[in-house]
């Protein structure tokens, strides 16, 4: 039974490369079964095996890139005496095909030689070509003189006086590149994934992350756990990080990231170190009209309520008498962890009940003291009472 699956498969196999037929310009996935020389022959599924100019799959050492096995993904060229040639670019050896690249879109092979107006000359082999700024990549360079001697994939956009007139796009291979990636991501990315990307550009209101195939946001209140970080405090272009998917939304193309997801909790430290009724010294992080945050360890802050600034004294804003990055003496009066909240006072700072009972504990110290001087003041008694009297009652009659 198994050998006669295996028979069917083989038949179905044969039969299918018997009925495919390749187009020049068509793209498609090739197995390598052989190399000989400057030769490498690949296995596209169809009638006969087709063959790559070895240079191409040679790195820059000329070390062959590939091995019986592998797959790559080749452009197939018009079939010349009998024999299918295949491509991944045309470029040096290959720079006769020029107009064949442009007939059937095959990307050709080029360096970027100068910055001319408005865009660059383009060397394909021995062939002089143009590309415009915007053609030249995804995203345009500041400075545009760090393509210059880059060899890049380009698309022939135009073709004319026989070869004299070529313009390219790097962009539009780099786009077609994008959409296959993003089309791959949006197929394995989901929420709650940690995954790395590089730091692609730099805002005021966050950084954008390149998750090859879609760019993700980070935003300010995502970027870390200290507050008053800013995007180029902590990031660098071109910088690789990990951050955790927030959010995902294909529909409008907005993808949500967390940096400060990937990093240690501060909180968790907090809960080790700091208790209530502790004295630490914490640097002022801001004011608001209700109040001074106050950072008593990285992404860790607690809250002065504007009541207990002053010293007493009614204040209207703690600017009054605190100021941003002021190191200020304080006491935690209150950790609700589950609200990540910290309530503080500053070290000198007495409540209102304090002070009451202050004054009553002094009053009834008073009332201890009054007594005890009666209690031990010598008492008259007899004669001595009778004389006492006497002499009140002549006081008072001498102020009537």
């Amino acid at each position: 039974m198994e050998e006669a699956l295996s028979f069917a498969e083989l038949f179905n196999s044969e039969e299918d490369k018997k009925i495919r037929r390749i187009k020049p310009g068509q793209k498609v996935t090739a197995t390598v079964v052989g190399i000989s020389g400057e030769s490498v022959f690949v296995d596209v599924g169809a009638k006969s095996e087709g063959v790559i100019d070895a240079v191409e799959l040679r790195d820059e050492n000329g070390e062959m890139t590939v091995k019986p096995g592998d797959s790559i993904a080749v452009y197939a060229l018009t079939a010349r005496a009998g024999i299918q040639p295949f491509t991944t670019r045309i470029g040096g050896r290959g720079s006769a095909h020029l107009e064949e690249a442009f007939a059937n879109g095959i990307p050709v092979e080029g360096t970027v030689k100068a910055e001319i107006k408005g865009g660059f000359e383009i060397s394909l082999g021995s062939v002089r070509a143009f590309c415009p700024y915007s053609q030249i990549g995804l995203r345009r360079l500041a400075d545009a003189s760090q393509y210059l001697d880059q060899t890049l994939l380009f698309r022939i956009s135009r073709y004319g006086e026989g070869g004299r007139n070529i313009v390219v796009s790097a962009r539009a291979l780099q786009e077609e590149e994008q959409a296959a990636k993003r089309e791959a991501l949006r197929q394995n990315l989901h929420e709650g994934d940690t995954v790395e990307g590089e730091i692609s550009s730099i805002q005021k209101f966050g950084v954008f992350v390149d998750l090859d195939g879609a760019d993700g946001l980070i935003p300010l209140s995502e970027m870390s756990w200290q507050r008053g970080d800013t995007p180029g405090d902590l990031f660098q272009l071109g910088q690789k990080v990990r951050v955790v998917v927030k959010k995902l939304d294909w529909d409008s193309g907005k993808i949500s990231l967390s940096h400060k997801d990937t990093l240690v909790d501060p909180w968790q430290e907090a809960v080790a170190n700091l208790h209530a009724g502790s004295s630490l010294t914490g640097t002022v992080a801001r004011l608001t009209p209700f109040g001074a945050f106050v950072t008593l360890m990285p992404g860790v802050d607690g809250l002065v309520h504007i009541s207990k600034l002053g010293a007493g004294k009614k204040i209207h804003h703690p600017k009054d008498v605190l100021e941003e990055g002021q190191q200020i003496d304080i006491t935690i009066e209150e950790i609700r962890l589950e609200d990540r909240r910290i309530s503080l006072a500053p070290s000198d700072y007495v409540s209102p009940e304090k002070k009451e009972e202050d004054g009553r504990e002094e009053f009834r110290q008073f009332q201890r003291e009054r007594r005890k001087k009666e209690e031990s003041a010598p008492q008259l008694g007899g004669f001595g009472a009778l004389l006492q009297a006497k002499l009140v009652e002549k006081q008072q009659k001498g102020k009537k």
